[in-house]
């Protein structure tokens, strides 16, 4: 990783998947997996493409159950062009002797080269370059140029470009035997001599899809379609001459009946492929709308850790770019980039709209409007269950009704398990968290009156209803829950799923409550009438989330905070054993599964837990509500806290690293290093042992980029004001990067020196307000100012 180009040289087949994933090019609406074009799908290739919030639905029988799994669906391949020689066999790198390879990713022009030498068995050789866009102004086009070159022949080459609808859903091992083939009615046909098309559905959720393909020349070529069952294919045979060059170019059209402002998906593909403009001019559009983007998303981080920051940055762009602001999408975990976890919609906008909120407002505005078009469904599995509110799930699709599996799967034993994720409620406390960090950071106060504070009193509902009032504690308790450590999810010995009291539950379950009264407090009248007369809110149930927010129970023990009732009565793993014998021990779960185990009996997290406290709230914010909740919750304690879990964390999730780099910047400021590094490498190094090649790790990488931006300059966005409290890192000392700040644009911030400095464009909107320490500076457009930071912060 140099700069702005993350390269890899040679061909290492154990490494592809991986490659593959971080290759990735993409707009928001649909990516396609960095894969070399003449390869078929395989033990070793997959080139998968997929469309944001194309999902489909299949039944499976699975461990004497029938089980239902809806997918993020693999679009048919537009990616096949192969070639070869007289000798009749198509070039690929498993069959042919490769002489050289070098694949390059530009993160500015968003542009994947690649560039190979092959020679067949008569010892021809042939180097290739391709160079791959995924169209980032125009969403619905992708580019392939390949130019072909003899080295020391002459004689006719082959050329084949085509659509592939027979592909499946079988880039995760663990997922193979379940049902994988979504598409059906696939039809190919070709309108003119230049241009393919192909077109299926989805098999039960009956989205259309349809893509076109216009494959030309710079030479004299004979040239045919054949339209085959699953494969629209367009054939070319040319002469090269040696040590001359000729280039292929493709130019693909994807649509799918989700698509607004189109009649028929296959009617636009091929009138947006016949209109679409050559190469060049389209390349230059494609640099020009990525120039756009990193200048809104500027950051300016040296040495070594720029380059992994913007690699982070460019895959979450990819994901959620502007064009996302139109789609009715979430936030995936794995990106637009494989198939782990089905493509679902977790509780990773956590960390990817913090960051997004201070750049691409519109964007996180379309993530939150996804939550709010499944509130009526959260509601009526809320009711479902037998509680109040709304209920939002733990993994989400289409839909919005709950995706996660009844079993899951421990590759180290073989068994299908009980799956009780699906008690992570917590889920709704984030929702209503990225609300309130939207309108802050947004000013978007239109929002806030309307969708917002409608999911803010559902799910304030939900967790009033879930509380129950215990007369021996004084206090209420919420039980029957998993928090985010995922590993505990009973006790030892119970045949009932989860955890009492679970810290990171309540805490934030009192904070949603708190927030939502305030919110209805400052509501203006008439907004606060229509509201308490469409939900039906009467003062009681107003009054009983302020008795709830003031005595929810939090767990202590030895001195620090429980992460659930009973916790510090579990046994202690002994760690330095379980290392030496596997090493790895991230997926703890699975070990201690496959030994006839449970970790359940052990005081063992796979990530923050608890400790997700302090990356969501500041030291001061954090003791507050501890203090509101009647308990007291100073640095000692919290310091304690950090040790106690930080020795018994095995971080089995790439997010575990993000938040304890950020905790310990200000806990432990010695040992953040190790953690902000082990994020950095996550993905990029597959530090989770090969889970990158099926797909990013969206959270993690926005997590590094938030890190930076409010973690290590402590940036809040409250009450109108930035508040600021930086803190040294010797490791990343001096930064900058640009912010929009309700309406103030670009406006571009820089630490280092012992110095913050600020800048605001001009522009006709307000002063900008900056708190740092015990001093506030109003900052009109137009104007800069240089802070001095306080000793011991930079």
């Amino acid at each position: 990783m140099r700069d702005w180009t993350l390269a890899y040289e040679g061909y290492e087949p154990a490494e592809e998947s991986l490659r593959e994933s971080l290759c990735t090019l993409g707009n928001g609406y649909f990516a396609t997996r960095g894969a070399a074009p003449e390869c078929a799908a395989d033990s070793v290739h997959y080139p998968g493409t997929y469309a944001a919030g194309c999902y489909n639905r299949l039944t499976s029988d699975v461990a004497d159950r029938t089980v239902e799994n809806e997918d993020m669906v693999n679009l048919p391949n537009w990616l096949p062009l192969r070639f070869r020689t007289e000798t009749g066999n198509w070039f690929t790198p498993d069959t042919h002797t490769l002489l050289d390879q070098r694949q390059s990713l530009d993160l500015r022009t968003g542009t994947l080269e690649r560039v190979v030498r092959y020679e067949d068995d008569d010892g021809r050789r042939l180097a290739v370059r391709q160079l791959r866009v995924v169209h980032m102004a125009d969403p619905h086009l992708a580019l392939l140029r390949t130019e072909l070159t003899a080295e020391g022949w002459s004689g006719p080459l082959e050329v084949e470009s085509a659509l592939d609808g027979g592909v499946t859903n079988a880039g995760v091992e663990r997922y193979r035997a379940l049902a994988h083939r979504h598409l059906a009615h696939v039809r190919t046909g070709s309108p003119a001599a230049d241009t393919v098309w192909l077109r299926c559905r989805t098999s039960t959720s009956h989205i259309r899809i349809a893509l076109a393909s216009r494959t030309v020349t710079d030479s004299h070529a004979e040239t045919a379609v054949s339209p085959e069952d699953t494969r629209a294919v367009h054939v070319l045979r040319f002469d090269l001459a040696d040590g001359h060059t000729v280039t292929v170019d493709k130019t693909i059209a994807l649509h799918t009946s989700r698509d607004p402002a189109i009649s028929d998906p296959l009617h636009a593909a091929l009138d947006r492929v016949r209109r679409a403009e050559d190469f060049e001019t389209l390349l230059r559009s494609h640099q020009a709308a990525w120039q756009l983007l990193w200048h809104n998303a500027e950051l300016a981080v040296p040495d070594d850790v720029g380059p992994v920051l913007r690699l982070h940055l460019f895959h979450v762009l990819q994901t959620l770019s502007p064009h996302t602001a139109d789609l009715d999408v979430g936030v995936p975990a794995r990106g637009l980039h494989g198939e782990a976890y089905r493509g679902h919609v977790f509780w990773d906008e956590l960390f990817v709209l913090p960051y997004l909120n201070l750049h691409f407002p519109e964007v996180s505005r379309a993530l939150l409007t996804y939550r709010h078009r499944r509130l009526a469904r959260a509601r009526r599995s809320a009711r479902d269950a037998g509680h109040s509110g709304a209920m939002y799930p733990w993994q989400s699709g289409s839909d919005g009704r709950e995706e996660t599996q009844p079993i899951h799967l421990n590759p180290r034993s073989g068994r299908w398990l009980p799956d009780h994720s699906r008690l992570q409620h917590h889920v709704g406390s984030a929702i209503a968290y990225n609300v309130w960090q939207y309108v802050e950071a947004s000013g978007d106060t239109e929002f806030l009156h309307t969708k917002g504070v409608e999911m803010l009193v559902e799910i304030s509902r939900f967790w009033a209803g879930k509380a129950e009032f215990d007369r021996s504690l004084g206090r209420y308790r919420i039980r029957g829950v998993v928090g985010p450590d995922e590993y505990h999810d009973a006790y030892p010995g119970s045949p009932a799923p989860g955890l009492d009291d679970n810290a990171y539950t309540n805490v934030t379950a009192a904070w949603v409550l708190a927030r939502t009264l305030g919110v209805l407090d400052r509501l203006p009248e008439p907004v606060r009438r229509d509201l308490t007369m469409s939900i039906g809110l009467e003062a009681t149930e107003r009054d009983r989330w302020d008795d709830i927010s003031r005595r929810l129970h939090v767990p202590f023990h030895a001195g620090v905070v429980s992460q659930f009732e009973g916790y510090g009565e579990l046994a202690e793993l002994d760690w330095q054993a379980y290392r030496d014998r596997y090493g790895d021990i991230r997926r703890l779960d699975r070990i201690l599964e496959a030994e006839g185990d449970s970790v359940n009996r052990y005081q063992a997290s796979k990530q923050a837990d608890v400790l997700m406290l302090g990356y969501l709230f500041s030291p001061a914010e954090l003791a507050a509500l501890f203090d509101r909740l009647g308990y007291l919750l100073d640095d000692e304690v919290w310091g304690r806290t950090v040790d106690h879990y930080l020795a018994r964390t095995t971080h089995g999730s790439t997010l575990s690293s993000v938040v304890h780099g950020w905790v310990l910047t200000r806990a432990r400021r010695a040992d953040a290093w190790t953690y902000v590094h082990e994020a950095l490498a996550g993905d990029i190094a597959d530090l989770q042992g090969g889970t990158t090649g099926e797909g990013i790790h969206l959270g993690a990488m926005a997590g590094t980029l938030d890190l930076v931006q409010r973690g290590l300059t402590g940036l809040e966005t409250r009450g109108g004001v930035l508040h600021l409290d930086p803190v040294p890192l010797p490791e990343l000392s001096e930064y900058g990067f640009a912010l929009r700040y309700r309406g103030n644009w670009g406006v571009r911030l820089r630490l280092g020196s012992g110095r913050l400095r600020l800048s605001v464009p001009l522009s006709d909107g307000d002063p900008i307000g900056i708190a740092l320490a015990d001093r506030t500076v109003s900052v009109a457009p137009g104007e800069s100012c240089t802070l001095t930071l306080p000793d011991g912060a930079g």
